[in-house]
């Protein structure tokens, strides 16, 4: 049975040997087992998973169905049927052997936001917290460099790292309700495109017209784990138009 995978993968840019990491390894109900790498967020880590999720998919371990990547470890789902957690944790064990760590080079992409009231809430809270303007903290979002992370919490909510140290916030004490889809939302050295109207206690700073949910069952989302993402800033005219294209679409 093939792995079916939720990351798309290019060729490298670069790569080099890993550095030898022991892993722990968590089993997950009858039909899974957790890998972990780090107890914090590091690259090395993060790289670690996508090249083992690469390796997995080049050379999948028998009774292994799907696995699922996210910052620090990878969820490797199996058939309890096929095989069990001693049999997929030695698989593991002996693709980690060979594993060369692969510097992802994915698509670039483009995301329109605009920053005008009333889709920027916290965007003068943010600039008050950081001691900017709130000009400043959206040329501080603009020049940020993207990478995409991983998927979580609901369908299409791709992690994005890159947010500048100047423009770093903690995630508010209590969360908002009703956050309307599209809204583009930071926390820490994250943002995040949402998808769902939905509550969240990340910083609201601008919203976007652009479809992350693309509605093809072969590429259902615009990003790729590995992706670099900019964002355009646009005016409310453009978005409004850019809505209305979309409906009609």
């Amino acid at each position: 049975m093939g792995v079916c995978r939720r990351t798309a993968f290019k060729s490298p840019a670069s790569c080099r040997k890993i550095v030898k990491v022991e892993p722990s390894f968590k089993p997950v109900a009858d039909h899974a087992v957790l890998v972990t790498f780090a107890d914090t967020i590091s690259a090395e880590a993060h790289e670690t998973v996508l090249a083992l999720d690469k390796a997995l998919s080049v050379n999948p371990i028998k009774g292994v169905i799907e696995t699922v990547p996210a910052l620090v470890n990878i969820l490797v789902s199996f058939d309890p049927i096929v095989t069990d957690h001693v049999q997929v944790q030695s698989g593991v064990k002996d693709l980690l052997k060979a594993l060369v760590v692969q510097k992802q080079s994915g698509a670039a992409r483009r995301v329109q936001v605009c920053y005008d009231p009333p889709f920027a809430p916290d965007l003068d809270v943010v600039a008050q917290a950081t001691g900017l303007s709130s000009d400043a903290v959206i040329n501080a979002h603009l020049s940020g460099e993207y990478d995409v992370l991983m998927y979580g919490f609901a369908p299409g909510y791709a992690y994005l790292s890159g947010v500048l140290a100047s423009i770093q916030v903690p995630r508010k004490p209590t969360p908002v309700r009703d956050v309307a889809a599209g809204s583009v939302i930071i926390a820490g050295p994250q943002c995040l495109v949402t998808t769902l109207n939905m509550p969240t206690g990340w910083s609201i700073i601008g919203r976007s017209p652009t479809k992350v949910l693309t509605g093809d069952p072969d590429a259902p989302f615009f990003f790729d784990v590995g992706d670099r993402v900019t964002f355009q800033r646009i005016d409310r005219s453009t978005f409004d138009q850019a809505q209305k294209d979309a409906a009609h679409g």
